[in-house]
């Protein structure tokens, strides 16, 4: 017989071609249409691979069941999703059988050569353990020891750090029942092992008060007072944590201390969080000599602790507003951080205004702890009742018969909930760990700033500077009664548009040096309020840098009842030409901003003549101030002379005819100042550093020249 009439059998036939119809064998087609009721998806087989199996056709998310899917990695390493368990799972580790237990000890495979195994973590689950636990950890931040699974992971710093109280609780007969104390000695046991190197090099390292880059973890417990120097300033911060890690730039490593101090938003004190850093170090140093160490290692601590809360006691006077001066270095925004800044000027000190004006900048503290006196003392002196007011005398240069408990803020914005608001005092310990810095604004440089309490003082005010002032009286009596009211009642005069109206501008008009700036200066040394100086160069040429700059200007000056100068102001003030636009436009502006300003503003100009229409019904009071007389020039001269000269008043009377102006006699006599204290001795003069008529001729001749004559 042929074999093609042979039927050909496959080697290899699927399931899918055997299928059983009238009893009759038939060959399938090569797919099979799924029913309407089904659909076709493919399932793993026991040898992994996929088949394709008809399921019953549900809507999604029907069936009343979980559906587990299992992670598979394949040769890659890559995972898919699949729904058969993996062959090599194992069954959890802990169970109801391990739940038994007092407290389960899981360990890794050690690649030190000394051991077999590392411990990985402890979970505690022994209730009474974890009360034991409530009272040696007591306080340790990020521990709460009721939960129901209790995690310590290794290299249990906590337990370095609180061993002796561990020890200390074992030594105790008071537990309740007899297995608190027997788990207890087991978890010492177990640990003991982990920590007993750390322990012990703890111990002989601090008692000859060195230690060494890998122990210093074990004097450095969360919660500790670190001390360290900041700018040259001594400052106690609070631990929170730390951990070692490394320096990428530098290739060392560190150990990063987190730590808080008290600080000043503006509103209120709160927590301001930094980091140090103490780098590894071969061998072992003075603990003194790291960079931030605990306070209680500090030679001086007593004397320390005094200092700092002296210091921290000026620090919460200075919350809120303050008008003082300032002398020495102060902290600056940089490029690249904090720059240094040397400073003699008045500043205002103010916070709030600080994050206002300078967003970018603004401060952000969290909410400061509760904190128990009695508790808080006793961590900072060594008598928790001892008081540190025997330095108050310092406090008493800034006592004022205006100031009070309250903060005083001048703040005349409608939306602002009062002048008046109180704040939580200060502990002991919060007052050691206040900055020793507040922020504010330095007058004379224009910039905010970073102000050391130590180097703040009260300002010593003029207080003859309004009565020496060489204008008529009449003028003098009306300059004084308006500003007095402004800054008292501005409040009181408002337009009929809210907001509008309410400020004062007056003019100073007159040729220079007759006391223009003088008279400024004097009426906010009399009413003892800050003196905002500006010309119109500090404003730029920008039409849109001009808007944003006075704007911001105003805005300051009306908050802290500041009397504003703008010095030369003829580039605001001359009448406007249909053919320079780009100054209209400045002008406007300037008109647009006098009319919602609030505050006090003296405008000073040599060209009286040339000021714009619309600029008269916008000035209050217009001065003019006439050429100096005699007489004034005379009043001038005995003002800035005073009584530490040896000129007669028959010189006085001789230097009054010259035709000089204020800032002319101003400037000679400093010149002719710094000509006296040259002199050393073996010349002509005969009273150390007075000033004579020789030396103010001096300095005439050579201003003058040949056609200078002595007076002599």
């Amino acid at each position: 017989m042929s074999t093609s009439c042979m039927p050909h059998k496959s080697p290899q036939v699927s399931a899918v071609w055997q299928v059983k119809m009238t009893g009759h064998f038939s060959e399938a087609p090569d797919t099979m249409e799924p029913s309407k009721d089904s659909t076709v998806t493919k399932s793993e087989t026991t040898d992994g691979e996929d088949q394709q199996v008809s399921v019953p056709k549900v809507a999604p998310g029907s069936i009343t069941e979980v559906k587990a899917l299992y992670a598979k990695p394949d040769e890659r390493g890559r995972e898919h999703w699949v729904t058969k368990e993996p062959a090599d799972a194992v069954d959890a580790a802990e169970n109801s059988e391990t739940a038994r237990y007092a407290f389960l000890v899981r360990k890794r495979k050690s690649y030190d050569s000394r051991k077999k195994y590392d411990v990985d973590s402890i979970i505690v689950q022994s209730p009474w353990l974890k009360k034991s636990l409530g009272v040696i950890l007591e306080g340790y931040p990020g521990i709460t020891t009721n939960l129901n699974r209790l995690v310590f992971q290794a290299p249990f710093h906590p337990f370095g750090h609180r061993w002796n109280q561990f020890a200390e609780m074992l030594e105790r007969d008071d537990f309740e029942e007899p297995i608190a104390k027997e788990h207890l000695q087991l978890l010492h046991d177990v640990l003991f092992e982990e920590l007993k190197n750390a322990i012990a090099a703890k111990s002989d390292l601090v008692k000859n008060n060195v230690i060494d880059f890998e122990h210093a973890w074990t004097i450095f417990e969360p919660g500790t007072l670190i001390y360290s120097v900041s700018d040259g300033k001594e400052c106690v911060f609070k631990l929170t944590s730390s951990q070692t890690a490394m320096d990428q730039r530098r290739g060392l490593r560190f150990l990063a201390l987190n730590v808080w101090a008290v600080d000043w938003d503006g509103t209120k004190f709160g927590k301001n969080e930094a980091q140090l850093a103490n780098y590894e170090f071969p061998g072992t140093n003075a603990i003194t000599s790291l960079r931030a160490y605990p306070l209680e290692f500090h030679p001086q601590r007593e004397q320390l602790i005094k200092r700092l809360t002296m210091r921290g006691k000026l620090f919460e006077r200075f919350a809120g507003y303050h008008y003082q001066a300032y002398q020495g270095v102060a902290l600056g925004y940089g490029r690249c951080g904090m720059i240094r800044h040397n400073i003699e000027s008045r500043i205002i000190i103010d916070c709030e205004a600080h994050n206002r004006f300078l967003p970018n900048r603004e401060v952000e503290l969290r909410a400061l702890p509760t904190m128990n006196k009695a508790s808080a003392s006793s961590h900072i002196v060594s008598n928790g009742d001892e008081e540190v007011d025997d330095e108050d005398s310092d406090l008493d240069r800034f006592n004022d018969e205006n100031e009070s408990d309250f903060i005083y803020t001048p703040d005349s914005n409608d939306d602002d909930e009062g002048i008046r608001s109180k704040y939580r005092h200060l502990e002991p310990e919060e007052l050691l760990l206040a900055v020793p810095y507040v922020r504010g604004y330095a007058l004379k440089p224009k910039l905010w700033l970073w102000f050391y309490v130590d180097q703040i003082e009260p300002i010593k005010f003029a207080e003859n500077a309004f009565t020496s002032l060489v204008i008529p009286s009449q003028e003098k009596q009306l300059i004084r009664a308006f500003v007095q009211s402004q800054v008292k009642y501005k409040d009181d005069f408002d337009d009929v548009i809210a907001g509008k109206g309410r400020g004062m501008i007056m003019l100073l008009a007159g040729p220079p040096g007759v006391g223009k700036t003088l008279t400024a200066e004097s009426v906010a040394e009399t009413l003892k309020v800050p003196l905002y100086m500006m010309s119109a160069g500090d404003l730029g040429l920008d039409q849109g840098g001009i808007e944003e700059s006075l704007n911001l200007v105003l805005d300051m000056v009306a908050k802290w009842n500041a009397v504003l100068l703008l010095d030369e102001a003829d580039v605001f003030l001359e009448a406007r030409d249909s053919h320079d636009l780009e100054r209209n436009k400045m002008v406007s502006i300037f008109l647009r901003l006098l009319e919602y300003y609030s505050g006090v503003l003296f405008l000073t100009t040599n060209r009286i003549s040339n000021i714009d229409p619309a600029f008269h019904s916008r000035i209050h009071v217009t001065v003019n101030y006439p050429n100096l007389s005699v007489e004034s020039r005379k009043h001038i001269w005995q003002t800035f002379l005073g009584n530490e000269s040896a000129v007669t008043d028959k010189d006085i009377d001789h230097l009054s005819q010259v035709d000089l102006n204020g800032r002319q006699i101003k400037n000679m006599l400093k010149t002719a100042r710094m000509l006296a204290r040259s002199e050393d001795g073996h010349g002509r003069e005969q009273r150390g550093h007075a000033v004579e008529l020789r030396h103010i001729e001096t300095v005439l001749a050579i201003e003058r020249g040949a056609s200078w004559k002595s007076l002599a």
